[in-house]
């Protein structure tokens, strides 16, 4: 993971990025190399965990789908510090509760500076 950006700027040293000290330890659940199955074909293997301090959580919002059974959609907002890489393809275990990551996890560069600041990840859990 790397550490916060520090600029000077005006004189002023701004430390700039994550992770924030107060911010939460999500894991990244990636699913590991394929293994065979007792049929002989090819299933992920085991999820390879990566604990990553620092994170910033908030709710998104949720939906209700009723289409012959009731269903609820979750969401949340990890924002992750820079450095660490998230793919569409990873899941997130958020305050015990595990979440799909949602499309692709967009990273922040400030086209100023072209420092960055984390990347936004959006997640989701659809329950019934």
């Amino acid at each position: 993971m790397a550490a916060a950006a520090r600029l000077v700027s005006g004189g002023c040293v701004v430390t700039v990025g994550a992770p924030w000290p107060l911010g939460e330890l999500v894991v990244v659940l990636r699913p590991g190399p394929p293994t065979r199955n007792e049929m002989g074909q090819e299933v992920p293997g085991p999820d390879t965990e990566i604990p990553v301090p620092g994170c910033a959580v908030w709710p998104r919002t949720s939906s209700e789908r009723d289409q012959g059974q009731a269903q609820v959609v979750v969401g949340l907002t990890v924002f992750v510090p820079p450095g660490v890489e998230v793919r569409a393809t990873d899941r997130m275990r958020v305050r015990g509760v595990v979440y799909q990551v949602d499309g692709e996890p967009g990273t922040y560069r400030s086209p100023l500076t072209g420092t960055t600041s984390g990347t936004e990840v959006a997640l989701s859990m659809v329950t019934g």
